[in-house]
């Protein structure tokens, strides 16, 4: 039997046993492409996550279809099946993660049909994710997106009885209470205000509300703790994926999420060649971040279309060049080897 050690007060399997899993074959599954670091499927993401070995991945993070009331041509699902098409997915994911791992969701809100009320579905998934899979919730962040349109049109810019929904909700959960996560990995610069107290210094006092404001306060620890509204635009209508897209004759994606999603929570919950997984890949933004900064990757995508774009990422103009900032982008094969 491997022998276990201790990650955050749980036990977890040894490395030498990880790297046996890691050298597991899986023949029925073969990468439509591969890079230095990750590997994309043209795959049900639910026959991938159960060839995987379980307690294997660090991180998973996925912009899954939204369940929106008209249809959009990346197929996303009725709200009142959510729940039950989504939760089989979970439970693989659960299974997958390592005990430190972490599982983050972006998911946005919806209106009802025919009235200017909003759904719950995906206040029931976050319900149905920790009561009936196990997930904790690490913490409920949201993700604001300044350049996000108004809609829907009949009730916020008609009607006018509405106004512009620019914020979706990501749940970070986790399978233990304890994932790993280090927020100095994604400090943000300080505000002028702070800036001068730290050069300044300040008198020592209890605030109104009972925090103390100690001389600690004033030491300059390279920025300042993030808050948990990721503010993002999604506006891009120049990127060098797009323009390799337009290039080759390739449909891009329509519902991208930003580059700047991954990157704060891949450096925020994982060490470098750590193994992220997007099961829901869409156009492979996570794996290009993923990749970008020292990580490996898989990603899943039923859409052959989508899968042979998102590839254009990792050829295009300037790609190269972004990897290298990293300093890590010379990155041993990927941990799942046979795969391929």
């Amino acid at each position: 039997m491997a022998r276990k050690k201790k990650i955050n007060g749980h036990y977890s399997r040894s490395m030498r046993a990880t790297k046996i899993l890691a050298r597991q074959s899986i023949p029925s599954l073969t990468p439509t492409y591969r890079t230095p670091a990750g590997a994309a499927y043209t795959v049900d993401s639910h026959d991938l996550l159960a060839e995987l070995p379980p307690d294997s991945v660090d991180l998973v993070i996925t912009s899954p279809p939204y369940a929106l009331h008209f249809k959009k041509e990346y197929g996303n699902v009725e709200k009142h099946g959510y729940v039950a098409w989504f939760l089989p997915f979970a439970r693989e994911i659960f299974r997958v993660l390592k005990p430190e791992g972490s599982f983050v969701l972006n998911i946005g809100g919806s209106f009802n049909p025919k009235t200017p009320t909003r759904s719950l579905y995906q206040f029931k998934l976050l319900i149905a994710l920790v009561e009936e899979v196990g997930f904790h919730l690490a913490q409920e962040c949201f993700w604001y997106n300044p350049a996000k349109l108004p809609a829907p049109a009949e009730w916020v810019t008609v009607r006018r009885q509405r106004i512009k929904d620019s914020v979706e909700y990501i749940w970070w959960l986790s399978k233990t209470p304890w994932p790993r996560a280090d927020n100095r990995n994604v400090l943000v610069p300080y505000s002028p205000d702070m800036e001068r107290l730290i050069k300044r210094g300040y008198r020592a006092k209890v605030r109104p509300s009972g925090h103390n404001i100690t001389h600690k306060f004033q030491v300059d620890r390279g920025g300042a703790i993030p808050a948990n509204l990721i503010e993002r635009g999604n506006n891009e209508s120049n990127s060098e994926y797009i323009k390799a897209c337009r290039t080759a004759g390739l449909k891009v994606h329509p519902a991208r999420f930003p580059a700047a999603l991954p990157e704060f929570f891949i450096k925020l919950c994982t060490k470098p060649e750590g193994l992220v997984i997007d099961p829901f890949a869409g156009s492979n933004t996570t794996g290009y971040v993923a990749e970008s900064l020292g990580r490996h990757w898989i990603s899943a995508e039923l859409n052959a279309d989508y899968v042979k774009a998102s590839k254009l990422r990792f050829a295009a103009k300037g790609a190269a060049r972004e990897r290298k900032t990293t300093g890590r982008d010379s990155q041993p094969s990927l941990p799942f080897d046979s795969l391929a």
